[in-house]
């Protein structure tokens, strides 16, 4: 017989592609369970780089129960070799998702958490800890109670800051309002703030990189407009990838089209930057110093990463490395130090797992300051989290990806480099010592392999059951 914790539902933070593939496992395995989103629809990180061209095409993106979820209702599945934007992944795949009868019950939006804890426990209270309820908190008061949490609430609100040191540069908080988060929409709807400006691009990932070509284009098509783009390494040749030998030739071609606009001066490079300070400058522009250089610019565009935040999860019992922020038994696995996105080892539950029982974040989220996520990883962190928490042991721990090595997604600096570009050397234009774009280099932003001036999400993983991959999805 159940006991009434036993009968508790799972609560899953999060409707994005990773929190749903989570929503459609716990459904497939007949789990109760709610998705909390923050946003009033799903995908709503995704939708805001929704401009932006994953890299993969959609064989790679569809998580697999999710797969057959929609299938089961209907779905005509899109071309499987169309590379989607941001905003057709979120419209065609994610949205149908979250609206099929076994999931659109259990998700609710607008549901911001603020807290998790344990029911009547703090962080200090062992005694029956792990037969007691998690309450999780919502920004309108309310407590629900759960059995189990699966956090898939990503890194998007939460970048790194332009300051090399990990804290904001001198004057950073101050000129705010002259600094553009990453992605912006260059071509369409930011593109007034732009036009006619000189813009500084600081981070070497594929996210900087999109916006780079996307502020090349502009700068062809409006006069006045120029491009800066700094970088913390000597060298731009990791940003540049692997080129015409990338397995994804969507992402190569980013990598070669970025290296001839610097060639050609069309982007103006400047290596061994790392910002100590910005300050107002004449003409309402700003001034940005490594404390030796300054370049005056119209605006910022901060394209160096992203972080997780724990805060949410500060009474419960967490084992976090110390250096990435990801679990202590996963964080040798996705070093960037030792890792690319494709070298990464099958995980899942049991390096997830936290000395708080029942607590597992998975996603972007779970990989820390890490740029080495890829969407296919998330996905099978989601079945094998949830295969845990069904009881089915021997599946959970039945762990396989097939990630082929390709882009750059590792913080070691390439042959020449007298630093690691840690401020923008990462997958997703994240600092080398952290994420949250991912290993995406196209026309668009995180959550997929990007073909566009973005490149966060995806990295395509052509393995069994073809499961898609995404850098920081």
């Amino acid at each position: 017989m159940s006991t009434p914790f036993d009968s508790l539902p799972i609560v899953v933070i999060g409707a994005g592609p990773v929190g749903l593939a989570a929503a459609a496992h716990l459904a497939e395995r007949g789990l109760p369970f709610t998705v909390l989103e923050a946003g009033d629809h799903p995908a709503a990180a995704i939708r805001q780089w929704g401009h932006v061209r994953l890299f993969s095409p959609w064989r790679y993106d569809i998580d697999a129960a999710a797969r057959r979820l929609l299938a089961e209702a209907g779905w005509v599945e899109p071309d499987p070799a169309v590379l989607p934007t941001g905003a057709q992944l979120a419209a065609d795949y994610l949205q149908p998702l979250a609206d099929l009868p076994a999931l659109k019950p259990h998700v609710q939006y607008n549901c911001r958490v603020v807290a998790v804890t344990r029911l009547g426990l703090d962080r200090l209270r062992t005694a029956g800890r792990d037969t007691t309820p998690f309450l999780v908190r919502l920004a309108d008061g309310t407590d629900l109670l759960v059995r189990a949490v699966i956090d898939a609430s990503g890194t998007w609100s939460t970048p790194n800051v332009i300051g090399a040191s990990g804290i904001p540069a001198h004057g950073e908080t101050a000129t705010a309002g002259f600094v553009e988060s990453a992605l912006p929409d260059v071509l369409g709807a930011d593109r007034d703030r732009f036009a006619g400006k000189r813009t500084l691009v600081v981070g070497a990932g594929h996210s900087a990189a999109n916006t780079l070509l996307a502020l090349a284009d502009l700068a062809a098509a409006a006069p006045g407009t120029s491009v800066v783009w700094a970088i913390r390494a000597v060298s731009p040749a990791r940003a540049y990838g692997g080129e015409t030998a990338d397995a994804l030739p969507a992402r190569g071609a980013i990598g070669t089209r970025l290296r001839e606009h610097v060639e050609a001066g069309v982007i103006e490079l400047v290596t061994g930057f790392a910002v100590q300070a910005v300050h107002p400058a004449a003409d309402d522009q700003i001034e940005v110093s490594d404390g030796t250089r300054e370049l005056t610019v119209d605006r910022i565009v901060s394209a160096t990463g992203f972080r997780p935040d724990h805060t949410i999860a500060a009474e419960l019992r967490l084992d976090l490395d110390p250096i990435l922020g990801s679990t202590r038994a996963l964080a040798p696995l996705i070093d960037p130090n030792e890792h690319s996105c494709g070298t990464v080892p099958p995980h899942g539950v049991d390096e997830l797992t936290h000395p708080e029982p029942g607590f597992y974040a998975i996603g972007v989220k779970s990989y820390g300051r890490a740029p080495t996520f890829l969407l296919a990883t998330g996905y099978e962190q989601a079945r094998s989290v949830v295969a845990a928490l069904a009881g089915d042991w021997a599946a959970a721990r039945d762990v396989q990806l097939d990630l082929p090595e390709t882009g750059v997604c590792n913080s070691n600096p390439v042959v020449g480099d007298a630093t690691i570009d840690a401020a923008g050397g990462g997958c997703c234009g994240a600092p080398a010592e952290t994420v949250p774009a991912g290993c995406v280099l196209a026309t668009g932003v995180a959550g997929g392999l990007l073909s566009s001036p973005l490149t966060l999400l995806t990295v395509s993983a052509p393995a069994a059951g073809e499961q898609s991959g995404s850098c920081c999805g």
